[in-house]
């Protein structure tokens, strides 16, 4: 049993840190120290910090780019990683071939366009299929990205402050999507987004702070108190 009460056969797809520290290989001082939490329920969970505080030395841990000093971590099966510039990992010319280069396994033709189609209508992108990269706003790049992941079949996808390059219209885009795919009761997601955008907080199920290189217990937005 661990120190959740978690045995290690039902961790499979649970987020999970125990002691967990990391410092890069020159640095002495630790950017994440002495971490534990744990995260299994759909939901949109949002993570805010002053900068340098280790939010996205986080989610590379999570996301298993980094590897931890010291700790143990349990990552869910099937994580996708949604960049704050959508262009740093949109790789293909068009919608339609960006989401079939996620696309894990073998299907059939008609499989794939159904899936291509599905994935794109659940981000508001209906026909964007042969829609040229180049052509998109920053808003809607941001949610290809995000079609990406789901039609990866993520269910739970990490999120590095995702709308800092938008526009407020674009922002509210964004959430309310992830807010429906959170909310839906055939296949359900967990997010865990970083911001910096206070006013983001009320879409948020649950809020931790990251001070120090630790997280706070996770709680209601409207209980929060963030200087």
């Amino acid at each position: 049993m661990s120190i959740y009460g978690i045995s290690k056969e039902d961790k499979c797809d649970k987020l999970i840190f125990e002691d967990v520290y990391f410092t890069w290989h020159d640095k002495k001082d630790f950017v994440i120290k002495n971490c534990s939490f744990s995260l299994s329920a759909p939901g949109l969970w949002m993570l805010v910090g002053k900068n340098g505080c280790g939010k996205s030395t986080l989610l590379k841990l999570i996301k298993g780019i980094l590897q931890p000093t010291y700790g143990y971590i349990n990552r869910p099966s099937n994580l996708s990683l949604v960049f704050q510039n959508p262009d740093h990992q949109i790789l293909m010319p068009t919608c339609g071939s960006e989401l079939i280069l996620n696309i894990k396994g073998n299907f059939t033709k008609k499989i794939i366009d159904k899936k291509v189609k599905h994935s794109l209508n659940s981000v508001g992108l209906k026909g964007f299929w042969k829609k040229p990269i180049h052509t998109l706003s920053g808003g809607q790049k941001q949610r290809l990205a995000i079609a990406s992941a789901l039609i990866s079949e993520s269910n739970f996808i990490l999120m590095d402050e995702p709308t800092a390059l938008l526009d407020q219209l674009s922002r509210k885009k964004i959430l309310d999507i992830i807010k429906s795919l959170i909310q839906n009761k055939n296949n359900p997601i967990t997010v865990l987004w970083i911001t910096h955008r206070l006013d983001e907080l009320v879409y948020a199920d649950k809020v931790s702070v990251m001070n120090m290189g630790k997280l706070s217990t996770w709680q209601n937005p409207n209980n929060l108190k963030y200087n």
